[in-house]
């Protein structure tokens, strides 16, 4: 048997959606061992002077909670 946590993560990019994703997983999998997935909840557009500046997802990472044995 084994045992996740969901943690929520937001991240951002000037680029795209898909760059903002890669970015906060790549960013989670540094800190947090067994990631199994990642649910996109939230994407956003940042908007200044009527132009898009930036995009930003809200991610639920789903990790693997280690035996404590």
């Amino acid at each position: 048997m084994s045992v996740a946590r969901v943690t929520e993560l937001s991240g951002t990019s000037e680029t795209s959606f898909e760059e903002a994703i890669n970015e906060t997983i790549s960013r989670a999998t540094q800190t947090l061992r067994g990631v199994e997935g990642a649910w996109v909840k939230d994407m956003n557009v940042l908007i200044s002077d009527g132009q898009i500046r930036g995009y930003k997802v809200n991610l639920a990472i789903t990790f693997v909670l280690e035996d404590g044995a």
